[in-house]
């Protein structure tokens, strides 16, 4: 009887040290709270190469790891709704390592010169879909005097800046 309990506890102890090293990515950053809103740095500026991208990031200033949400929440001026991801995907979480930063672009309109477009003259962009974001007028992330907005869409968070802007089309 000894030598199977001996044996059992082995082998419990290897099932669940294999299933950490098959845990999916995300596992750690479920174990991590949601950054709070005052330790997180977020700033947003029109992208150089195309007036109709706005590169946003957020940097976390407290000293441990935190989760945001897997995109973020981006607003404009008093019109209903927010951008859509791209892709399209189930909530989640992303991990933001103390002292690093995150990266997103969003496309506010595919066609500048398409006639539906809406003028507003500040974005609101939230880290996380539970803050209240930070505002930004037009002339704030240079975009002038208005952001022509027609269904927008976010990337997910990026590990830097250059895979924010592949992932919304920008090379």
């Amino acid at each position: 009887m000894r030598i199977r309990t001996a044996a059992a506890v082995p082998a419990v102890a290897l099932a669940a040290a294999s299933l950490l090293l098959v845990a999916p990515h995300g596992a750690a950053a479920a174990r991590d709270t949601v950054c709070p809103e005052r330790a997180l740095t977020v700033r947003a500026a029109v992208a150089p190469a195309d007036p109709t991208v706005v590169r946003i990031d957020v940097t976390n200033r407290s000293g441990r790891a935190c989760t945001v949400g897997r995109y973020p929440t981006v607003t404009f001026g008093d019109l209903d709704g927010a951008a859509l991801p791209v892709p399209d995907g189930a909530e989640g979480r992303y991990r933001v390592e103390a002292g690093r930063t995150a990266y997103a672009a969003v496309r506010t309109i595919a066609d500048p010169a398409d006639s539906q477009a809406r003028r507003v003259d500040a974005i609101a962009v939230a880290a996380d879909p539970a803050h209240r974001g930070r505002a930004f007028t037009a002339a704030e992330i240079g975009a002038g005097e208005a952001v022509r907005v027609w269904e927008p869409v976010t990337t997910w968070w990026q590990p830097s800046a250059a895979a924010a802007d592949r992932a919304i089309g920008l090379s």
